[in-house]
């Protein structure tokens, strides 16, 4: 785990969101402040959109940690695609409330009376909807109405909405969200990082698990990074993640550019492996039999050792094919056991030479393979802390 071969406290590049790596990039900040601003307010939607990985979900576990659930009961809800039915259910549930029957007017009911109890309690209630993109026009017509829930002139439900970019064309175009927009009293696009905002999140992260230069960045690696990420949060936390973990195996005290092609060639490599489906043939070597990155899950530790015992057998017989071409170049003799001429000795030692590279390929690929190999199992095991274990 490169963790530790870098002395760092925790991993700072983890794909799920957490509070103490928020980075308040420029987008962030007016994000925050849009949050502030309609959270003042009290009622209606506040929406904030961005690209897969912008980093919504930080942004909002941030939020949670500002609020004060004294004041405030918040429930989060992460939508597929729901309908109208099943958006009240699932709001009801997100709430912790047990809704006798599965009809929908139970589960109104059950809502309307838990706002109504928070209110008198002197508690407001943010309702938080992510993955918005997914849900039917009907699913977000009930959001709507649940906002109109008042206690006298107090509202008592307020909504903040995440989505992808689509979400925020739907809501700003669709003939059928007027009356949704027209309770918007807050928007705002997270956009991705720029080339300075990412040297920034880089350090701030290797800041929080005690990074003290170790590794070192060589000239060029960060503006390399930008480009090849976009700016993405999430597609920089996968590349260092990555990179950290090829510098820990390779014992490097420097990552450089050359190290980030490396990574960026494999990862190409992985989504490819993974649009074609799971190899199991061993006989096509261990690249092909890797599992695919998007199903961790199916990285066994049965078929990891087949990998590794497949890599020490084809290892081994390149060793032995060495050796005899070694002991062969070294006779210099024909079939018949006589001395080779000067120009059949030239070409024999041609040949000799051609296979030796071309073995010397060979191994250098099944280390490939067996690295790739020792990666994927490294981000298995990482995924699920009760896979340490093993």
């Amino acid at each position: 785990m490169y963790e530790q071969y870098y002395g760092f406290s925790g991993r700072p590049f983890q794909l799920t969101p957490d509070p103490q790596f928020y980075f308040e990039s420029t987008s962030h900040k007016k994000a925050m402040s849009y949050l502030g601003y309609g959270l003042s307010q009290g009622e209606g939607f506040i929406v904030i959109t961005g690209e897969v990985g912008a980093g919504k979900s930080t942004l909002v576990a941030h939020l949670m940690e500002r609020i004060d659930p004294a004041a405030l009961s918040v429930a989060q809800v992460v939508t597929s695609a729901l309908d109208a039915d099943e958006v009240v259910h699932v709001v009801a549930q997100a709430f912790g409330l047990a809704v006798e029957g599965q009809d929908k007017a139970s589960a109104l009911g059950a809502i309307e009376r838990f706002l109504q109890d928070e209110a008198r309690a002197g508690r407001r209630c943010l309702l938080v909807v992510d993955e918005c993109q997914n849900l039917d026009l009907s699913a977000l017509e009930e959001l709507r109405m649940l906002s109109n829930f008042q206690l006298g002139s107090h509202p008592l439900l307020q909504s903040l909405l995440l989505g992808q970019p689509e979400f925020r064309r739907t809501v700003a175009h669709h003939p059928d969200l007027e009356q949704l927009r027209q309770r918007i009293i807050a928007s705002h696009h997270l956009e991705p990082l720029d080339a300075d905002e990412v040297e920034g999140y880089v350090a701030h992260r290797l800041g929080q698990v005690g990074w003290s230069e170790n590794p070192g960045f060589e000239e060029g690696l960060i503006d390399a990074l930008y480009r090849r990420t976009d700016g993405i949060p999430r597609r920089v936390n996968q590349v260092m993640n990555r990179l950290l973990l090829l510098g820990a195996i390779e014992e490097r005290g420097e990552l450089t550019p050359a190290m980030l092609d490396e990574v960026m060639a494999e990862m190409a490599a992985d989504q490819t492996r993974g649009a074609q489906g799971n190899g199991s043939d061993l006989r096509a070597g261990p690249v092909a039999a890797t599992a695919a990155p998007d199903c961790p899950d199916s990285l066994p530790a049965t078929e990891v050792a087949a990998l590794l015992a497949a890599r020490d057998a084809r290892t081994a017989e390149l060793e032995a094919a060495i050796s005899e071409l070694q002991a062969a170049g070294t006779g210099q003799r024909d079939a018949a056991g006589d001395p080779l001429s000067p120009e059949d000795a030239r070409i024999a030692e041609a040949q000799l030479a051609e296979a030796l590279e071309r073995i010397e390929a060979r191994l250098e690929e099944q280390e490939q393979s067996f690295r790739h190999v020792l990666t994927m199992l490294i981000e298995w095991l990482e995924e699920d802390p009760s896979r340490e274990a093993a």
